[in-house]
């Protein structure tokens, strides 16, 4: 199959493009770096000649409520649009489980936009909801983080390795296209908090880890269970642990 992956050289669609490859498939890493920009449209009808599937990983370079919106939207509509004048037989996206819980936060309501524009589209589609990745512990201890202290909600995660979110995206995309929502995550439940504080723990990191319920989440006030899958969700067995030592 040839695959173009919109996000081709981030964290997830790098390693994306090298299992798709391990496999057989012509695995093509589109981004700006390639000539392929979504938000222009520049690039995408070249790249797309012979695709069977386009799988989207990209994520916007800012978390600004109308610059992540305008992202989204615009690369999703671009990219649809070129699939259909070049045929493309999948749609594959990845997406945030609770997303749909989470429209306080402008990414969140992004990413719902982002989804209901596939949804709508006419292109068979299949959608990865997945937890949050270990590897952003870091990232959102930065954003938790006033002076020394990190402030951050009990709200329980299910986070996962971006090596595994990569495994269920390309099972996914060389699959039939499901025209629904699955879900991906990992192993063990943590409160974010405990999350983090572990993570940095390891990392030598001194900073003090402080549970507020009142702390935000992408500008969301988190309710208990919000981030966490469903039943029916596809469970990876990497543990935070098991990956800790790993780096």
């Amino acid at each position: 199959m040839k695959i173009v992956v919109i996000g081709g050289t981030g964290l997830i669609g790098s390693k994306l493009v090298n299992k798709l490859g391990e496999h057989g498939h012509e695995a093509v890493a589109a981004s700006p770096d390639s000539g392929v920009n979504t938000l222009t449209g520049e690039g995408l009808a070249d790249v797309l000649q012979g695709a069977d599937t386009v799988v989207d990983v990209s994520n916007s370079p800012s978390f600004e409520d109308a610059a992540v919106l305008n992202f989204f939207t615009t690369s999703t509509r671009n990219q649809l649009a070129a699939e259909k004048e070049a045929d493309v037989g999948h749609h594959v996206a990845l997406s945030v489980v609770g997303t749909e819980r989470l429209a306080e936060s402008g990414y969140f309501r992004a990413k719902i936009a982002q989804e209901k524009l596939i949804k709508e589209s006419g292109v068979p589609y299949s959608i990865v909801h997945a937890t949050q990745f270990f590897e952003f512990v870091k990232s959102i201890a930065q954003a938790a983080t006033d002076g020394n202290t990190v402030r951050l909600s009990p709200a329980l995660i299910q986070p996962m390795a971006a090596e595994d979110v990569a495994t269920a995206v390309a099972s996914t995309a060389v699959g039939n296209p499901q025209n629904a929502t699955i879900e991906v995550a990992g192993p063990e439940q943590f409160g974010l908090d405990e999350l983090i504080r572990k993570g940095l723990s390891f990392q030598g990191d001194p900073r003090e880890v402080v549970t507020d319920p009142n702390a935000r989440y992408f500008n969301a006030l988190l309710q208990d269970r919000e981030l966490l899958p469903g039943n029916e969700a596809t469970i990876y067995n990497t543990r935070f642990e098991e990956w800790l030592n790993q780096q």
